[in-house]
């Protein structure tokens, strides 16, 4: 699994342009970005990408970034049926002329419906332009291999992150809660500059119940806004251990050293994103004894007591944490809170933490660092109703972090300077 980057630039990583005429059937047209200053730009043809797509019968969505770092990345989408894939690419919108597949123990993958094709030897700081291309078997029987004519999307391009970057620059969204259509109305104050990655810090879902779920209230709108271009990173909230499904989402979704706790570094800033997992104890009857949580999270208390010990992370201008449920300022008693406080906290106030983002209780603030009790400040994003939204944008350089929530009204609810 690729890692993510520890520094990335500040280049234009969202584009879209028109194909190059290709001998094959494109399962959706060039669509062009409708351009803002901000470099992430809503585009207005969700539905006609989700028509079109389904129509054609093969590919689910548009492909999606994800394990971005100075010499690759990770291309992903999903098709209807099973099909052979593959990225291509090069470094000239008319000459896509590199080709990734997907290799397990040297067999390419031609059987899959979840397609992730990592692009490697790639160069930093370097514009890629590229395409998803499927097909469908029509037999795997030795000397009668066959398939369909391919579809492919259009070409789309990204930018490697620099080897050497003083600022970062990205959003974070939290408890959007099977809402799609908060994403756009959040984007339009995504606030100034291009962003390096987008984080969803958990409860993206209310309740987790099949891949169409996955597609229609995460991956089609943010590929509309931003993610054929832009990475996004994927911290798991309470809501994504509930449900049927619960167990396969990570499935779509890569990029960590570890499935849902994992470290990152952008620029200045080392990043640690703890998973909190279910709010209840596990011998709570609504968990019906199929969960155990509390041995996860002294796993990773483990984990992270290792992780702050790294050269890295003690000479990073700015440490920053991501958890989804808050260790405090939670209306409920919340088992997780309760148990991670004690294993987690103490590592966390002796490492120099310089901030904390959270979700989970739907009422946005931020609280000043107390001694002792939290020695940094914890910032808690809000939503998931109308007037309760938040989108937080937060950019670092060697000399300051600032962090900027705005509500879904455009109004600016909290600041913060570190």
């Amino acid at each position: 699994m690729l890692r993510i980057a520890e520094e990335l630039n500040r280049k234009k990583m969202s584009t879209e342009i028109e194909a190059p005429s290709i001998n094959r059937r494109k399962f959706v047209t060039s669509l062009g970005l409708l351009g803002t200053a901000a470099g992430l730009s809503p585009l207005s043809a969700l539905a006609e990408v989700q028509n079109v797509a389904i129509a054609d019968g093969v590919m689910k969505c548009k492909p999606y970034l994800q394990a971005a770092h100075t010499k690759g990345i990770t291309v992903r989408w999903i098709t209807n049926t099973p099909c052979y894939s593959w990225v291509e690419y090069g470094e000239s919108a008319d000459k896509l002329n590199l080709k990734a597949r997907q290799i397990e123990d040297g067999m390419v993958q031609v059987e899959n419906t979840l397609h992730a094709i990592p692009l490697t030897n790639l160069k930093p700081s370097t514009i890629y332009f590229y395409r998803a291309v499927s097909e469908k078997p029509k037999s795997l029987e030795r000397r009668a291999i066959a398939f369909e004519s391919p579809v492919s999307t259009p070409v789309y391009s990204f930018t490697t992150p620099a080897t050497t970057a003083t600022d970062v620059n990205f959003l974070v969204f939290n408890d959007i809660h099977d809402r799609p259509e908060s994403f756009p109305v959040l984007m339009k104050y995504q606030g100034d500059g291009k962003k390096d990655f987008v984080l969803l810090n958990g409860d993206m879902f209310n309740t987790q119940t099949d891949e169409n779920q996955i597609v229609q209230n995460l991956l089609n709108p943010l590929s509309d806004l931003f993610s054929t271009g832009t990475p996004f990173i994927f911290a798991r909230g309470n809501h994504e251990t509930h449900g049927k499904f619960a167990r396969s989402v990570g499935n779509y979704f890569d990029g960590q050293e570890n499935k849902y706790y994992y470290s990152f570094s952008y620029g200045p800033m080392y990043a640690i994103v703890l998973d909190s997992g279910d709010t209840k104890s596990d011998q709570e009857p609504v968990n019906g004894g199929i969960v155990d949580f509390d041995a996860y999270r002294e796993k990773q208390a483990v984990w992270l007591a290792q992780e702050v010990k790294k050269p890295a992370f003690i000479n990073s201008k700015f440490k920053v944490v991501f958890i989804h449920i808050p260790p405090f300022y939670i209306d409920e008693d919340a088992h997780a809170s309760n148990q991670y406080g004690k294993i987690w906290l103490p590592i966390l106030n002796a490492s120099k933490i310089d901030l904390m983002l959270c979700g989970h209780t739907h009422k946005y603030g931020i609280h000043p660092a107390v001694a002792g009790k939290h020695n940094f400040p914890i910032v808690i994003g809000g939503g998931p109703k109308d007037g309760r939204r938040t989108i937080i944008q937060v950019k670092a350089n060697q000399q300051a972090l600032n962090l900027k929530m705005t509500d879904d009204t455009g109004k600016v609810v909290g600041t913060l300077k570190v």
